[in-house]
């Protein structure tokens, strides 16, 4: 029987650990995902949201009627403005241009007071995506959260999601394979599981046009590309990408994700959104390399109910030359 919650607040974390068993079979080894679109409002930054207010609430910086804001791709814009109606703060959110209409369609109802940044700027124009927020907020007084880069993220996936996935193999499992967007999930989960299991293999997974991929192979800088899949990759070396905590990594392109999104749909029903398509694509990239018979721990961090106007519009995947 479910718990009791008192508030829909507490109703963020424990969320199921599901065997995907079509990919599972034909790849050899077992595949789980932890779904975390069962969360409240359908994505794993429900987490970051409450954790990283709630400490900044503790620690001073921050107390009831203030104005946060944040730069997000849309998930934690959303779960900003759900804990932030909860907790008794305003909120800004600066989101790509690009954001899906789903998420936007959501954040007004919320309440939260949407700032559109150019996505055509350079990344060190000061009213980029990056800069904009950290700019309004030292203009006016507001409190930038920064999940790029306040370690808190990273602390609420090692304090939350790890434990959970834990507890839910029973510390069973040969490798934890996730996206990289912020770099909170996979470095706090990375970091946790490397803690209790060192042989377990952590990967993280870079969309191609976003630096990650070359700076962790090579160590070099690259000049960012454009690309269309949201909640994965950056065009800067921001602070929660840790990368001491992860053994590999696996570049996707937005088609091998948008394709792969499209299976996960049709053969196991997962109704997960573009980052999952990507993460399912690296495991399958990885599949010669992984023993037959392992298990593969992953994590769907949102729905697909937040792309059915992009990467599952069969017109708009065809304007965008997919």
């Amino acid at each position: 029987m479910e718990k009791k919650c008192d508030s829909i607040l507490d109703a963020i974390e424990n969320t199921p650990l599901v065997r995907l068993n079509k990919f599972s079979e034909d790849f050899g080894f077992d595949i789980f995902a932890k779904c975390e679109f069962f969360s409240p409002t359908g994505s794993i930054k429900d987490r970051t949201a409450k954790y990283m207010i709630k400490k900044a609430e503790k620690e001073g910086k921050i107390k009831k009627g203030d104005t946060l804001i944040e730069n997000s791709s849309g998930n934690m814009a959303l779960s900003l403005a759900f804990v932030s109606i909860h907790l008794g703060y305003k909120l800004k959110v600066v989101v790509r241009d690009t954001i899906s209409n789903e998420k936007l369609k959501m954040l007004y109802p919320l309440g939260a007071d949407v700032i559109f940044a150019d996505t055509s700027l350079p990344p060190e124009s000061e009213d980029s995506y990056n800069n904009l927020a950290k700019k309004l907020a030292k203009k006016n007084g507001y409190y930038y959260l920064d999940q790029h880069n306040n370690r808190d993220n990273n602390e609420a996936h090692y304090n939350s999601t790890a434990p959970e996935i834990w507890e839910q193999t029973n510390g069973d499992f040969d490798y934890f394979i996730a996206g990289m967007g912020t770099g909170g999930t996979v470095g706090g989960v990375g970091k946790f599981l490397k803690e209790k299991r060192a042989k377990a293999k952590v990967i993280a997974v870079d969309i191609e046009g976003s630096i990650f991929y070359d700076y962790f192979k090579n160590k070099k800088l690259i000049k960012p590309k454009h690309y269309f899949l949201e909640g994965l990759g950056d065009e800067f070396l921001i602070g929660c990408a840790d990368f001491s905590v992860i053994d590999g990594m696996v570049q996707v392109s937005d088609k091998e994700s948008f394709s792969f999104n499209k299976t996960l749909l049709r053969e196991e029903g997962v109704l997960a959104g573009g980052s999952s398509g990507a993460v399912i694509a690296a495991i399958y990239k990885m599949k010669n390399e992984i023993k037959k018979g392992s298990k593969v721990v992953t994590i769907f961090p949102d729905s697909a109910f937040r792309y059915l106007s992009t990467i599952l519009d069969e017109n708009w995947l065809k304007a965008k030359g997919f």
